[in-house]
């Protein structure tokens, strides 16, 4: 009997570590690659240009990106949220820099680079739209 009790007592431990495990399974492969490294920022380029610099568009980009597992995250000097689309062909960031969410193709994610291109409303003409290039290497 002190057999089978002991059993019971155990049973719900298994199971909680069976659970753990196959969580960490559920992580994929590009999930790893994205969050383990911290990236330092390389190119960041619209219509092919440098827009880096002072004044830039994209001069909040440069710097270190960090994304966290829990969906937080660090990209240049702005702060935000991130996530998977598209099976995980594309990112969504949200910042309270932007009136609206970044989407953007991931073109390359391995791990030492990481790059993505979007379209990007321009601020002087709405209409317009430009192309967005950022590339990263892993620090």
């Amino acid at each position: 009997m002190k057999k089978l009790a002991l059993l019971f007592l155990l049973l719900p431990l298994l199971f909680i570590a069976s659970c753990d495990k196959d969580d960490e399974d559920e992580v994929s492969e590009r999930f790893r690659l994205l969050t383990t490294p911290v990236w330092e920022s390389q190119q960041l380029l619209v219509n092919g240009v440098d827009a880096s610099g002072s004044g830039g568009l994209l001069e909040n980009f440069k710097g270190d990106a960090k994304f966290n597992a829990d969906g937080t995250g660090n990209f240049g000097n702005l702060t935000g949220t991130w996530e998977f689309q598209q099976d995980e062909t594309q990112i969504r960031i949200v910042t309270n820099a932007y009136p609206f969410p970044i989407v953007a193709n991931i073109e390359e994610l391995t791990s030492s680079a990481f790059r993505i291109g979007t379209l990007f409303p321009n601020p002087e003409n709405p209409q317009q739209q430009l192309t967005v290039t950022m590339s990263f290497v892993a620090r």
